[in-house]
């Protein structure tokens, strides 16, 4: 039976990865269709649906009608009205009103990339995948990266022929929440994936010449599994060499299944000191890859951990094993200047003028040595 949902205009959903914030969003899914992992409070209570093709490509041709206006404007030095933009939709949609925000925030990136939404595209079918694609190319033929989340679960049932066409037809790079490589850890938070899965779809990606960007989650496995998260998760992306790893330090958000499990005493959450511990074990047992390692998000306590491997091992351990060589005062002052922003790296703990606003903040929130975590854990909510 054919799908009658209606068009009802341009549609963007709620995430994308950091180094996806000048992208143009195109919605092709909405929200998460496995939606149980306990980390994780995005798309709760929300019900997953595949949006009509037809109605994508119809988003792709609204947006590239409002970046072709706004460029002709650019050039020719025209006043474009709200009233003459939205004479140039098929109904003048108030929703594409969005699509209008989103071809100036396009146009000021430098139409360079586009990023597929939800969770996991990549679960339409793949010939559907294809012909997005294709449209997207033909519609911004400069376009230099179009990527999309995948989970891996997904990915391991796509043939090698149509990741292969995929790529061809434009889709060069796929982020994975790997989140960890150990499979107790997978079981406890629900990944729906476990450890040979997230390997054969890492690989399967690299081999269709996609780029890759593999998400680790220090801390994940909490205090009992802390070392077993960051010894087979290294062991899982030495299998794979990603061309990105990307870290994403475990914080706890209001609405996340695994927050209310910790607090009925069910997950032992590490604090910051501890996390740094794993964050080292992790890094020191990369061997044999090339990947770059980016700490780019305001969790991680430590974003100077980013570089290429192996040339930059080293350089990217040395922070972790200053701030762990620190006696304790000095690592509460430390972390909590970074989670108020008052520091942003180790070094700056060598500042007068820096140390002295994170002592402050230390003054004012009442923080010792005892209670750093909860206060710690309590900023960070602001940044979830």
């Amino acid at each position: 039976m054919a799908n009658k949902e209606q068009y009802k205009g341009f549609e963007q959903g709620p995430i994308r990865p950091p180094s996806e914030a000048e992208s143009l969003l195109i919605r092709i899914t909405r929200n998460c269709p496995w939606n149980k992992c306990t980390f994780c409070p995005v798309y709760k209570g929300a019900q997953f649906s595949r949006r009509p093709i037809e109605h994508v490509l119809q988003d792709i041709d609204t947006v590239r009608l409002f970046v072709d206006a706004i460029n002709h404007a650019r050039q020719s030095g025209d006043q474009l009205s709200h009233h003459k933009l939205k004479e140039l939709t098929q109904d003048g949609n108030e929703n594409d009103m969005q699509a209008l925000h989103a071809a100036y925030a396009f146009v000021a990136g430098g139409m360079k990339s586009i990023f597929l939404q939800d969770g996991n595209s990549l679960i339409i079918k793949p010939e559907d995948m294809i012909r997005i694609l294709n449209h997207l190319k033909d519609a911004f033929p400069k376009v230099e990266r179009i990527t999309s989340y995948g989970r891996s679960q997904t990915i391991a049932k796509i043939s090698d022929d149509h990741l292969l066409q995929m790529a061809e037809a434009g889709l060069n790079r796929i982020h994975i929440g790997m989140e960890s490589g150990s499979d107790k850890v997978l079981k406890m938070v629900k990944k729906g994936a476990d450890k040979a899965t997230q390997v054969l779809a890492g690989k399967k990606v690299k081999k269709a010449g996609i780029q890759l960007s593999e998400y680790y989650m220090p801390g994940l496995g909490g205090k009992a599994l802390s070392k077993e998260n960051a010894m087979e998760t290294a062991d899982a992306l030495n299998q794979i060499n990603p061309d990105y790893i990307r870290l994403r330090t475990l914080a706890l958000p209001e609405s996340a299944p695994l927050t209310e499990q910790f607090r009925q005493g069910h997950f032992d959450k590490m604090g910051e000191v501890d996390t740094a511990e794993e964050l080292l074990l992790f890094l020191e047992n990369l061997h044999g890859i090339t990947s770059t390692v980016k700490s780019d998000h305001v969790l991680n306590l430590f974003p100077e951990v980013d570089g290429v491997l192996p040339t930059d091992r080293e350089k990217m351990l040395q922070p972790i094993q200053k701030f762990l060589a620190l006696e304790r005062d000095q690592q509460m002052i430390f972390c909590i200047g970074r989670r108020t922003h008052r520091l942003s790296r180790i070094s700056d703990l060598d500042d007068p003028v820096l140390r002295g606003h994170a002592l402050k903040m230390c003054s004012e929130f009442g923080v010792t040595v005892d209670n750093m975590d909860q206060v710690t854990e309590a900023l960070m909510q602001r940044f979830i």
